[in-house]
């Protein structure tokens, strides 16, 4: 894991094995994830540094269990891809549903589903160690407002400009891609912050260009939408600082709304699949 944090002070990067800021001599605590209970989290079975992305990992891989027991139930997929009716029916992305039939709880649910085993495989592979970096540096609540806010802004612009199926947890990976390069910006002036704004910019334009190699289809205006709104909402948002601040507050109040709004959506996609004429 990223061994590089902030110190909480004078903002400038440290290690986390640091127990004095070098820069301005100030005391610098454990990180949250440090303080956390090990006992508190299932006995210690979700690793601690990333709980909240531990959290998506697993209602993304239930999701595709579930669609794989429902495609092969009805004879159309198989455990390595899912058939275009199968995700449609689980929440996929659909201009024709979400414009024609005002379901815009699509603009959730595809950001949990996936066409494939090598798709899932993929995303999650990379979620599992970007999502720890986010986690650690902006804490719970700003990775779960930045994933939401990432996953709808991209599924949005994908509608916006094609009328194909698209599924998938990378339009939050961009945003988390974003919030990495939002960090970068705000600390330019240091080396690290440099560093940190040059690599993450090299993982976006290798993104984008698999985005565009012909046989992949993957959907690049999710990742550009999902960029943009991870860059903005993490530029807007900062690192965390005093817990008890009021703007720890607000942001923790948004991390329920983005948890609400999902839940609500996936009971949305639920009422409409469970309806006979479904």
């Amino acid at each position: 894991m990223d061994q590089r944090r902030m110190c909480p002070n004078c903002r400038a990067f440290i290690t986390s094995r640091d127990k004095v800021c070098p820069y301005c001599n100030e005391r610098v605590g454990p990180r949250a994830v440090e303080r956390r209970d090990p006992g508190a989290i299932m006995g210690g079975f979700i690793p601690h540094a990333r709980f909240v992305t531990m959290i998506i990992l697993t209602i993304n891989a239930g999701l595709y269990l579930a669609t794989v027991v429902f495609s092969q139930r009805n004879e159309q997929g198989s455990f390595l891809s899912i058939d275009g009716q199968t995700l449609i029916a689980f929440g996929a992305k659909l201009r024709a549903a979400i414009f024609g039939y005002g379901q815009w709880w699509r603009l959730v649910t595809a950001g949990f589903l996936h066409g494939g085993l090598l798709h899932i495989a993929m995303n999650s592979w990379v979620l599992f160690d970007l999502g720890a970096q986010v986690e650690d540096i902006y804490g719970g609540s700003r990775l779960v407002v930045v994933y939401f806010m990432a996953t709808v802004s991209g599924f949005l612009l994908s509608a916006l400009w094609t009328s194909a199926i698209s599924v998938g947890a990378s339009a939050g990976i961009m945003g988390l891609l974003g919030a990495m390069i939002a960090l970068g910006v705000r600390n330019r002036h240091t080396a690290a912050g440099a560093a940190m704004q040059g690599m993450y910019v090299r993982w976006v334009v290798y993104m984008l260009i698999l985005g565009f190699l012909p046989g992949l289809h993957i959907d690049n205006a999710a990742h550009i939408g999902g960029l943009a709104a991870g860059f903005s909402v993490a530029y807007l948002a900062g690192t965390p600082r005093i817990a008890t601040a009021w703007s720890e507050r607000l942001w923790l109040g948004a991390a329920v709304a983005a948890v609400a709004i999902t839940a609500a959506c996936f009971l949305k996609m639920y009422l409409w699949f469970s309806t006979p004429m479904q």
